[in-house]
């Protein structure tokens, strides 16, 4: 499931953020939980290390942001929402998501699980992410501020920030409606 979307909601907030808060590495699941994927390509790559996959992520309750107002516009009910801060010269590389943390806090829901990988600002150079749909590899750059696409975990991707500015994003992640 693949959709491109675009919201409208005060991006502020995110913007401003403190995103010193944290600061991690996006490869710490990838090395163990998605083999499958790296099995392909020879195995993960020992050249991604924490210096060149590091993201800031701060994750935000339904008391600080509209839950139920982004849902709405991407028909979707959000379980989750977070926002990463990728700095200059580091990568997410290949992956799927697995919403680890839906499954876990919701076991017994059977619907179909989605994120919403919305940009928080207009296309900068160097920015990108890349997607596979039907074996084919496609490249998104020169977006604006609320675009983004809303997935399953069918659709492997990666992110790369080759710029010189940090890039921003939003992940709203739920359940399918209809």
């Amino acid at each position: 499931m693949l959709k491109k979307v675009k919201i409208k909601f005060d991006k502020t907030k995110f913007l401003s953020a403190d995103y010193t808060q944290h600061s991690g590495s996006c490869i710490q699941h990838q090395v163990h939980e998605l083999t499958d994927i790296h099995e392909k390509f020879g195995g993960f790559p020992d050249s991604y290390k924490y210096q060149n996959t590091i993201i800031h992520q701060l994750w935000w309750t339904r008391d600080q942001v509209a839950y139920d107002a982004l849902g709405q516009q991407l028909g979707m009910e959000v379980v989750t929402v977070s926002s990463v801060c990728q700095p200059p010269g580091c990568v997410i590389p290949y992956h799927r998501d697995t919403f680890f943390r839906i499954s876990q806090d919701h076991p017994d829901r059977t619907e179909l699980k989605v994120r919403a990988n919305i940009y928080l600002e207009d296309y900068k150079l160097g920015h990108l992410i890349q997607y596979t749909k039907d074996d084919n590899i496609h490249t998104d750059v020169n977006w604006h501020a609320g675009e983004g696409w809303l997935w399953d975990s069918s659709i492997l991707h990666l992110g790369a920030n080759a710029g010189m500015q940090n890039k921003y994003t939003l992940q709203i992640s739920g359940f399918l409606l209809g």
